[in-house]
């Protein structure tokens, strides 16, 4: 019973972990970045600082041998790198080109395409009653996000960019731990030094394309200082529980119940921040939530279907094992024993 128990009580802190660190940092990162707030209008580099305290968490364990260092090639740490790196840029860039509105629907788009290319790389199968409850996630995401819509063709491409990235990025998470047996943590450990480096060789030049200002011009006060190192630290946690969740799960589910995100942020924007609460929102959000336990009822099922169906086939063959069996003759055995 033991056994059975602690993978649930696992699988339950990891996306615990994820769910407080993700909302944890929008409402750090809300605050320090805000007009109203410090005004760090440097997403990018700031991601680069994410990284760069990621990955000296992940030499420290390394050091004190709390983690051990597999071998993945370089060559593919690289390429995924770049995957992920463009995701981010093509992320902020879509949201400084287009409205509220795309942006959001932009992002939606991620759950469907993870689906396509799991699809298309992987040949994983989705039932009906999982599309239908992805699609209903979706929906009530987008009542509750979605305002206004305005599209222009730099803003789309961005878009497409972003979402493609996104997606196999996190695809790529899972078949990496598979393909090379390596734990999440240890995969960070090796992507974030990548990650780092090449964020902050290119976010403040990227920064200063999308607001026109200079990081080293920026004041660094106290207040900013400490909010970048709480920032920096829920990364790490948000990383750790991103690997950890789609190497045990999928892209797909990550990208699903990961809305309960978006869920808790409108609710802490509401609470903290005095932001609007519409009956749309409350409706939408309302929505999101059944879809989230429809489609962790559905992929439970999916689950279940198919080891009732190894047991079935297992039975088979002790069966059909009998039969052959009781076919053969005492002779047989006999004889058996004297060619022996």
């Amino acid at each position: 019973m033991d056994s059975e128990k602690k993978p649930r009580v696992s699988d339950s802190g990891a996306w615990g972990m994820n769910v407080v660190s993700s909302v944890g940092i929008i409402m750090a990162n809300k605050q320090l970045m805000s007009p109203g707030g410090y005004g760090f209008s440097f997403a990018t580099t700031l991601t680069g600082f994410h990284f760069s305290v990621t990955a000296l968490v992940g030499w420290a364990s390394n050091a004190a041998g709390l983690s051990m260092s597999k071998q993945v090639p370089l060559w593919e740490l690289l390429w995924f790198s770049i995957v992920a790196n463009l995701s981010i840029t093509a992320m902020n860039l879509s949201l400084m080109l287009n409205s509220v509105g795309f942006y959001q629907i932009s992002k939606l788009s991620i759950i469907p395409v993870v689906c396509v290319l799991e699809w298309v790389l992987n040949n994983k199968h989705y039932s009906s009653k999982v599309i239908m409850a992805v699609l209903v996630v979706a929906f009530g995401v987008g009542i509750c996000t979605v305002t206004d819509v305005d599209i222009n063709m730099k803003g789309f491409l961005c878009a497409c960019v972003a979402v493609f990235c996104t997606s196999l990025q996190q695809i790529t998470i899972g078949s990496f731990q598979k393909k090379y047996s390596i734990g999440s943590f240890e995969l960070l450990s090796k992507t974030a030094p990548i990650q780092a480096a090449s964020l902050l060789l290119v976010g403040p030049f990227m920064d200063y394309c999308l607001n026109g200002q200079w990081i080293l011009n920026y004041h660094f006060s106290t207040g900013a200082l400490l909010f970048i190192v709480l920032s920096c630290a829920l990364a790490v946690f948000c990383n750790m529980s991103q690997y950890l969740c789609i190497g045990r799960f999928s892209a797909t589910t990550f990208q699903v119940l990961g809305h309960m995100k978006t869920v808790c942020v409108l609710i802490l924007g509401w609470v903290l921040f005095d932001s609007a609460l519409t009956i749309k929102n409350i409706l939408g959000m309302m929505l999101a939530v059944v879809g989230m336990i429809v489609y962790s009822w559905a992929v439970e099922s999916e689950k279940l279907s198919k080891l009732v169906a190894g047991v079935r086939g297992d039975e088979e063959d002790v069966k059909l094992l009998k039969d052959r069996t009781s076919g053969i003759t005492e002779s047989d055995v006999e004889l058996g024993q004297a060619k022996s």
